[in-house]
């Protein structure tokens, strides 16, 4: 078996290269067919020297060079399309993950199964990304069906079959949590210790969680439009409903102001009537975007190997 482990690298010059010196050594002193391939999302530090001198160090390290910042995700997406091993393995750049735990992952995978998840014995993250993932693996479980009481993490090790059916997936916004439940049907989590991280702080923050909840509802389910479709018609029923009650009113009762039941009751109904047109617009729309809308999700500037 050859493994191949995928490393999106944002701004982590301080801290990716003994990252990388001890998942190569952790390989190494296994007797493990392996492949190490770095990403550089963008990053606005020296991230990308540091991993260019490891891939001319270390001849099973590739380093990539992605021409701007495209987001965690698509970076793995750019690890997937390069890796050649027979399965792949997902971990941050931070240490958070201690390559030496790959081995659990590694010993789940045997046992049959096509996805496996590293699950945390104890997070080390923030107060507000831990409620962050809490809510994105809500949203994961209702969209993709993820199986219950599956954890999702970045740390894993997937099959290759799986990785090559989420490549061949056209999206211009790729989520590989997602896309790796969708396209997998064994799946399980493993016990890992998960560590704190020793330099610098998460990059994940409160704008970039909202970002990651905004894209699974508006690229990977019809969600939204399905809220507003639904307000369409209970504003359509609402509206015949005081449609009904005015033109009784004026019937039994009269009005003092001539023409002030027509006007309410078709404005009233004509205005909940095109709120539900545009949600099933909308849904039609979203159906068509999904089918037919595809966009290079990255562009690379450099790629280094030994």
């Amino acid at each position: 078996m050859k493994y191949s482990v995928v490393i999106p690298v944002f701004n982590s010059e301080s801290i990716v290269r003994e990252t990388v010196d001890r998942t190569v050594s952790f390989f190494r002193k296994s007797r493990l067919d392996f492949e190490l391939i770095l990403v550089n999302d963008g990053s606005s530090d020296k991230s990308w020297d540091v991993i260019k001198e490891k891939a001319e160090k270390y001849q099973e390290v590739i380093s990539i060079n992605l021409l701007r910042n495209y987001g965690q995700h698509v970076a793995n997406l750019c690890g997937f399309r390069h890796a050649t091993g027979d399965y792949i393995i997902t971990m941050d750049d931070d240490l958070q993950n201690p390559p030496e735990e790959i081995q659990k992952l590694i010993a789940k995978a045997t046992e049959g199964y096509d996805l496996v998840l590293g699950r945390f014995k104890e997070k080390k993250h923030t107060f507000l990304r831990r409620i962050g993932s809490r809510v994105v693996g809500l949203i994961n479980r209702k969209i993709f069906h993820g199986q219950k009481g599956l954890v999702l993490t970045n740390f894993r090790i997937i099959r290759r079959d799986v990785i090559e059916r989420v490549c061949r997936y056209k999206t211009g916004y790729p989520y590989i949590p997602g896309l790796v439940l969708m396209f997998s049907t064994r799946r399980a989590n493993v016990l890992v210790e998960h560590h704190e991280r020793s330099v610098g702080t998460s990059n994940y923050n409160f704008w970039r969680i909202t970002k990651l909840v905004s894209e699974l509802l508006f690229n990977y389910s019809a969600y939204p439009l399905r809220l507003v479709a639904g307000i369409g018609l209970l504003a359509a029923m609402l509206s015949l409903g005081f449609s009904v009650y005015y033109f009784l009113s004026s019937t039994i009762y009269g009005t003092s102001v001539p023409g002030w039941t027509t006007v309410v009751v078709l404005l009233s109904f004509f205005n909940g009537i095109m709120l539900l047109v545009l949600g099933m617009l909308g849904e039609y729309l979203v159906r068509l975007i999904n089918q037919s809308s595809y966009a290079e999700s990255y562009h690379i500037q450099d790629i280094v190997s030994e």
